[in-house]
């Protein structure tokens, strides 16, 4: 999951009550229903992204499933929009927690040069979702190079 650290960063999650925040904002149609399917426990890599060092800088949790996501009701909301509405809304959320900051970020240019990736999503030229799914072993793989 990324977001820009400017905009919302692990240190921002940290910080929060109960180390918990909704992720909101979530604006593509593909990436939102990757979220639809994240289950409560569920593990995520937090990817701080749009900055020097691009990159895997820590791991969140699932905490509460996905719900709607009323920042596109709130015509104040940098992320409202105008054909979500309460009877028919487009756009989910689920809230995250803080697990663990890594001592170092885990940078996109580094990922790119593990053949282990090169099915990895993030890696792919053209897949900059805000939102991806990794599998068991690329996740493992990762974890391992923190």
């Amino acid at each position: 999951m990324k977001s820009e650290p400017n905009v919302f960063s692990i240190d921002d999650l940290m910080a929060r009550p109960n180390q918990t925040e909704p992720w909101e904002g979530v604006r593509n149609y593909q990436a939102r229903n990757f979220m639809r399917e994240m289950e409560s426990g569920d593990l995520s890599f937090f990817y701080h992204s749009n900055c020097k060092d691009a990159g895997i800088v820590g791991v969140m949790k699932i905490v509460k499933t996905a719900y709607v996501d009323d920042s596109a009701l709130d015509e104040n909301s940098p992320y409202f929009d105008t054909k979500s509405t309460f009877e028919n809304p487009r756009w989910w959320r689920v809230d995250v927690q803080f697990v663990e900051k890594f001592e170092r970020t885990i940078t996109l240019q580094e990922l790119k040069t593990k053949v282990e990736l090169a099915d990895f999503k993030l890696v792919q030229r053209g897949n900059r979702l805000s939102i991806l799914p990794i599998i068991e072993t690329q996740w493992e793989f990762i974890n391992a190079l923190k």
